[in-house]
């Protein structure tokens, strides 16, 4: 059916993952999104990292999230801009500074002005609990949902 409305020009993506994002657990859910991985562009990701918690994201079922996407001129590891809510994805290695520190949180507060809603997730963290990791950014984007 995909391909058939490839060929007659279409297919739109949009309304399929707007229909993903609001299937709940249904069981069709998994076999639609692996069926339109074909058709969804290849996420820029800078790090292993990055890479590791998009597959995650999108393992889990939630709804597919921007990467490296620029907003209130920021750039934002993971990003979904309907809710406006994304995800820092965080090293020691690029953070372990007192300036870097600061200036994350003055970031995290430009941004919470500018109407986006940021968690911050460690590499270390993620590679420890990636379940709870996954469960909690999976509620912060359902509360993102509800405003």
């Amino acid at each position: 059916m995909l391909e058939r409305s490839e060929e007659l020009k279409l297919f739109d993506l949009g309304p399929i993952e707007e229909l993903l994002a609001r299937s709940g657990r249904h069981k069709g859910r998994r076999p639609l999104r692996r069926a339109i991985a074909l058709y969804q562009p290849v996420p820029f990701t800078r790090s292993g990292f990055e890479t590791r918690f998009f597959e995650a994201v999108l393992a889990t079922g939630l709804p597919r999230p921007a990467t490296n996407f620029v907003e209130a001129g920021f750039e934002l590891d993971v990003y979904w801009p309907e809710q406006r809510f994304a995800v820092e994805l965080d090293t020691y290695a690029t953070h372990g500074t007192n300036a870097a520190f600061e200036r994350d949180h003055l970031r995290d507060e430009d941004l919470k002005l500018a109407g986006i809603e940021l968690t911050r997730v460690t590499d270390v963290r993620f590679h420890r609990e990636p379940e709870a990791v996954l469960e909690r950014v999976a509620t912060l984007l359902r509360r993102q949902r509800g405003n």
